[in-house]
């Protein structure tokens, strides 16, 4: 696991960030996620459970699946995804199935992350195992689930 990232990273980043954002103006978790290829944005996701009563509806599945679509292949190779949160076991069995290259998150979950903070699925021996960049913006994606979480209060 690195800890190394550049001002395109965090300007990505900050794009993830936006897309969450959109999430919580739906009364969801705020959680956001782009997809990269060449340096140009393919897709972007935000988490949708509540809103389509879906348990597959998170960020990084929606921002896979329309690149998947953009780019009319299953296979996301050369691809990053940035996403404000940690990703879960679910998410992380589709950044694996979807062959991208580098993942870059912001907060770490402690609950149900599958980078790093539960469990780290990319250590297994799958077929594929993504790069994994984690802390890019962390304080701003954990203060945005923090603010989100003290407002259900």
């Amino acid at each position: 696991m690195e800890n190394n990232f550049t001002e395109t990273d965090c300007e990505y980043m900050r794009l993830a960030i936006e897309e969450a954002k959109k999430s919580e103006q739906e009364c969801e978790v705020p959680v956001g996620a782009i997809i990269v290829k060449d340096n140009k944005i393919l897709s972007s996701g935000r988490n949708r459970r509540e809103l389509l009563q879906n348990a597959l509806f998170h960020a990084e599945i929606e921002a896979i699946y329309n690149a998947c679509k953009i780019l009319n292949s299953w296979r996301l190779l050369d691809c990053s995804i940035y996403v404000t949160l940690e990703p879960c076991a679910m998410c992380a069995g589709a950044i694996i199935n979807s062959r991208i290259s580098k993942v870059y998150y912001g907060a770490s979950d402690y609950k149900s992350g599958s980078c790093k903070s539960v469990i780290n699925l990319f250590e297994l021996p799958y077929n594929h195992k993504p790069i994994v960049i984690s802390g890019v913006l962390e304080h701003e994606c954990s203060s945005l689930l923090s603010n989100f979480f003290k407002k259900l209060r």
